[in-house]
């Protein structure tokens, strides 16, 4: 299976630029973050799947690091070897935690223990360093940010999660955990 892999973070402050008929783009006024208002952002990562076309999304409690990442690719083979999948072709960018000693080792444990006992192994290709354009997944992300959008009001990080999820015709999933220590 052929997948596009990329992190997105979803604000719930920031606006996307608008399409409008001015010279200028049209930008939405951006409501401020209160004390105690929760998180101004979430993260979440993205595999856009070539063959079925959809996504498949995990929200991360905290910041997407190297084991996050490692957990969100471990998710994404357990639910392809559920379908039957043996090999997941990973495309993604160059970004420092893709490219790591420690994402590749990862990976190559992961392969290893997916030949032994049977699952989804992963075989990945990097995108040229600077080179968004190159990954479908990117305008995805933009539509999804401009189809959420609220021009009244702030939306809380848990409307803003299930909005994602709907717009991407996806099923809610549990957020990954960032490990502490």
């Amino acid at each position: 299976m052929l997948g596009f892999q990329d992190e997105c973070w979803w604000s719930r402050l920031a606006q996307p630029n608008r399409s409008a008929w001015t010279a200028a783009p049209l930008r939405l006024i951006p409501p401020t973050k209160g004390k105690g208002d929760g998180p101004a952002a979430v993260a979440c990562y993205g595999v856009l799947r070539q063959d079925t076309g959809g996504m498949m999304l995990r929200f991360v409690d905290g910041r997407p690091v190297g084991q996050v990442t490692e957990d969100f690719l471990g998710w994404v083979c357990e639910t392809l070897a559920g379908e039957g999948k043996t090999v997941f072709v990973l495309v993604w960018d160059n970004a420092a935690w893709h490219v790591s000693r420690r994402a590749r080792a990862w990976i190559g444990r992961h392969n290893r223990r997916a030949r032994k006992a049977g699952g989804c192994r992963i075989r990945w290709c990097g995108l040229p360093i600077k080179a968004p354009w190159l990954n479908p997944i990117e305008p995805r992300w933009m539509r999804g940010k401009r189809a959420i959008a609220e021009p009244d009001r702030k939306l809380t990080a848990a409307e803003v999660k299930e909005r994602v999820f709907a717009h991407f015709g996806t099923k809610p999933t549990d957020p990954l955990k960032q490990a502490v220590g």
